[in-house]
């Protein structure tokens, strides 16, 4: 059993990506209305009798989005999810799913009242057990087909077939859909009519949603790999990417998988990752024919960490003290709300900022770094998570962002509008369902998320000005001392020679304390 410390609590609705296998009958989607059972009982949508939950209409955000976006009205993701549905089902309490007929993240139980410790550790320190016991439980979730839902394989104008009646779903595998779920929200929008696709649109990164958005996707996957194992404790690991040099410390046959001997490029055949093959590599005929990532499953995992000779800046791991300059950047974001931000803790820990929050279009640091450094299936952005290195890299850019989170609760504020679309505060993100907003996992994850890490954060290195500093106060006070010594001994020289005792008295020595600010480069 994955079962480990610190005990946590309460978390917003659990909630799927695409849509549920009950839900996408001609009729199902004609109506609009996805809020089934929980227990296959007629006229009891959602469990209403049990108070479960109850059927209602979906909340869309309308305000309005950033000009990245030009192509308004052309995209089933505009206003998720009412091209498709715009009823779901709303659960009480500690239920929820797409049929409020489970609990939240965090609790178990017949009535979801039992909780459950979910800590997530670094990788590196569990033992040979545990590791071996984690890479199993991937490897199960590629081969397990996902027991709720299906993916579209098409866009809504075709999604009922040649026939009319014939819904363009098809099943998929646990992991795999947590590939795809990534893949759905990257992909470029379709404008026909010999136009070419566009691909200035990305509904998980390059905006504020980057981290609310993986934050949400981690927690998708835990939650359908707990029921898999039938384990409600299950966590998934980080992996501490901030460690600098050129080696990949979890790339060995007993985690995620070593370097061939017989191709660079490729994974070692003792390990289980070698026999993975990727999905969504097909993007030629996404983008020129309309058509979306199915299941199937094309060539191997490639990987070559530090081997991109062609790009020295991303051949070495970020430092531990990128991690603690991220850490004291003080806004969440900044206009324009995209990777062109400055002095923003979501443009810095995405990567395209500085560590310490200067824009510049240069760098890759952080998140983005560590994509870049495996140099391969994981350095794609369509494609990454397929390297099952993805997550651990996530769970530990998630741990950051959690941190920060607790670190500066008054500087948490989220966007409501001007965003790049899709990234809005109250937006609801694509492709999960039902529907959940940025809003929602912009919270601390143990008091509000139903999990906890267990990680040490670097501190911060000492800059030039504050050495100085130091330097200086020291100075003072030895001088001080040496005066006080000095003016005692002479003072009490002076006593005997009168041939008086020395009155009783004390001497106190008041600074004034040094204000430390940390030295920040200029806005680009």
């Amino acid at each position: 059993m994955w079962m480990y410390g610190v005990l946590v609590l309460l978390w917003a609705d659990i909630v799927r990506a695409q849509f549920p296998r009950v839900c996408v009958t001609p009729e199902g989607l004609r109506s609009g209305q996805c809020c089934p059972s929980p227990f296959g009982r007629a006229a009891d949508p959602c469990g209403v009798s049990l108070r479960r939950g109850q059927c209602m209409l979906v909340r869309v955000d309308s305000r309005p989005h950033g000009p990245q976006y030009p192509h308004d009205g052309r995209d089933d993701r505009e206003r998720w999810p009412i091209r498709f549905f715009n009823r779901t089902c709303q659960c009480s309490g500690n239920f929820s799913g797409h049929d409020c007929g489970r609990c939240r993240h965090g609790f178990s139980g017949p009535n979801c009242d039992q909780p459950v410790p979910v800590v997530r550790r670094n990788v590196m320190t569990m033992s040979a057990n545990e590791k071996r016991a984690f890479v199993d439980a991937l490897d199960q979730a590629k081969r397990t087909v996902h027991p709720e839902i299906v993916i579209t394989t098409r866009r809504y104008s075709e999604v009922f077939g040649t026939d009319g009646n014939t819904p363009q779903f098809e099943n998929i595998t646990i992991y795999n859909y947590f590939v795809w779920s990534h893949y759905y929200s990257v992909s470029k929008t379709f404008l026909g009519g010999g136009e070419p696709s566009f691909g200035g649109v990305d509904f998980s990164h390059e905006g504020p949603g980057f981290v609310t958005w993986h934050r949400f996707h981690l927690l998708q996957l835990e939650r359908d790999m707990q029921d898999m194992l039938r384990d409600p404790t299950f966590a998934l690991p980080y992996w501490n990417f901030a460690i600098g040099g050129n080696q990949c410390d979890i790339c060995t046959d007993d985690l995620m998988g070593a370097r061939s001997n017989f191709d660079m490029n490729s994974i070692s055949s003792n390990s289980i990752f070698a026999q993975w093959r990727v999905i969504c590599e097909s993007v030629e005929d996404y983008d020129s024919l309309g058509t979306i990532c199915n299941s199937t499953e094309s060539n191997p995992i490639r990987r070559n960490p530090a081997g991109n000779v062609a790009r020295p800046m991303v051949q070495k791991l970020p430092e531990p003290q990128d991690v603690a300059a991220c850490l004291d950047v003080g806004t969440f974001d900044t206009p324009p709300f995209y990777s062109t931000s400055s002095e923003s803790f979501r443009n810095t820990i995405e990567g395209y900022s500085h560590p310490a929050g200067a824009y510049d279009p240069v760098v890759r640091s952080l998140h983005n770094l560590a994509h870049l450094f495996l140099n391969g299936t994981g350095g794609t952005t369509h494609l990454s998570p397929n390297d099952p290195i993805f997550v651990l890299l996530h769970t530990f850019t998630d741990a950051i962002f959690d941190e920060w989170l607790r670190r500066h609760p008054e500087s948490a504020i989220y966007p409501l509008e001007n965003t790049p679309i899709g990234h809005n505060r109250d937006y609801n993100m694509v492709p999960f369902w039902p529907p959940i907003t940025n809003a929602e996992m912009f919270l601390t994850a143990p008091e509000n998320l139903g999990y906890s890490y267990e990680v040490e954060w670097p501190s911060r290195p000492i800059t030039l000005t504050e050495i100085v500093t130091i330097a200086v106060v020291a100075a003072l006070i030895v001088v001080a001392i040496i005066f006080a010594i000095t003016t005692c001994a002479v003072r009490s020289r002076s006593y005997k020679m009168d041939g008086r005792q020395p009155l009783l008295g004390e001497q106190y020595q008041r600074y004034d304390d040094h204000d430390r600010h940390d030295k920040t480069q200029s806005v680009v």
